[in-house]
C-alpha cells in the first residue's frame, strides 16, 4: 500500500511540475511574440488602408489623419470610433472605418470599410478572421475578388432587403459550402453604411476639425512613418 501511495504521489508531483513548466513556457512564448503579432496586425491594417484609397488619390498622411466619431452598436467597440481620413488639397474625399462581423462561421471577422462623402463604398478589406481555409477565407483579396463587389455600392444600391447572399434573395454571391461567412461580411458592410447615413452631418463636421493624434496601439510609430506599407510587403 505504501508503495502504491508513493507511486501516486510521485506521479502527481510529476504531472504538477509538467503543468507548471508547460504553462510557463506558453506564457513566456506569448510574452515574447505578443508585440510582434500586434505589429504584424498593424502592418496588415495599414497596408489595407492604401488598398482601399491608394496614395495617388489623396495627398495627406492617411495613417496620421484620424478623427473620432460617435459610438454606435453598428461599429466595433463600446466607445467612440477612430476613422482614417483621406484628403486632397486639404479637402476630405473619403473615410475608412473599422467594422466588425461578430457572426462569422468561426467567430469575429474584422474589416475596414472605405466610404466617400456621399456614402458610397470605396473599398472593403478583411483584416482578421478565423474562417475555414478553402471555404470562408475567400473573403480575403488574395483568395478571391469577392469583396470588390461592394465597390461603388451604397445603402440603397442594392435595396435594403437585397443586402444578402443570392441564396437568401440578395445580390451577392455566396461561397460553395460556406454561406455564413459572406452573409456576415455583407451585414457588417451594410451596418457601416447605415451608421454613415445616420451620422452624416456629424461626420462631415468632424472631418473639418483638426486631426487628432493617431492611436499608437493601432498604428505603431514605425509603421506610421512609412509612406506606404504596401510597397514594403
Amino acid at each position: 500500500m505504501n508503495a502504491i501511495t508513493s507511486s501516486i504521489r510521485s506521479s502527481a508531483i510529476g504531472l504538477g511540475l509538467f503543468a507548471v513548466i508547460t504553462g510557463g513556457t506558453i506564457a513566456l512564448t506569448q510574452g515574447i511574440t505578443k508585440d510582434r503579432i500586434q505589429e504584424q496586425a498593424a502592418r496588415a491594417e495599414a497596408s489595407a488602408l492604401f488598398e482601399i484609397i491608394p496614395e495617388h488619390q489623396h495627398d495627406n498622411d492617411l495613417l496620421r489623419d484620424v478623427v473620432t466619431l460617435p459610438a454606435s452598436n453598428r461599429l466595433p467597440g463600446s466607445g467612440p470610433v477612430n476613422v482614417w481620413v483621406a484628403r486632397r488639397n486639404g479637402q476630405p474625399i473619403g473615410i475608412i472605418m473599422p467594422a466588425l462581423a461578430p457572426d462569422g462561421y468561426s467567430g469575429e471577422i474584422r474589416l475596414l470599410v472605405g466610404l466617400d462623402l456621399d456614402g458610397r463604398v470605396l473599398g472593403v478589406r478583411v483584416t482578421s478572421h478565423r474562417e475555414t481555409p478553402g471555404l470562408g477565407d475567400r473573403i480575403e483579396t488574395r483568395k478571391s475578388g469577392w469583396v470588390h463587389d461592394f465597390d461603388g455600392r451604397s445603402l440603397g444600391d442594392p435595396p435594403a432587403n437585397q443586402w444578402n447572399v443570392k441564396k437568401n434573395g440578395g445580390v451577392f454571391d455566396q461561397f460553395t459550402g460556406a454561406t455564413i461567412t459572406p452573409r456576415a461580411v455583407i451585414k457588417a458592410v451594410q451596418r457601416s453604411l447605415a451608421y454613415f447615413r445616420q451620422n452624416r452631418e456629424v461626420i462631415r463636421g468632424r472631418l473639418n476639425e483638426p486631426a487628432s493624434p493617431r492611436n499608437q496601439k493601432l498604428i505603431p510609430e514605425a509603421i506610421a512613418g512609412e509612406s506606404n506599407p504596401a510597397e514594403h510587403s
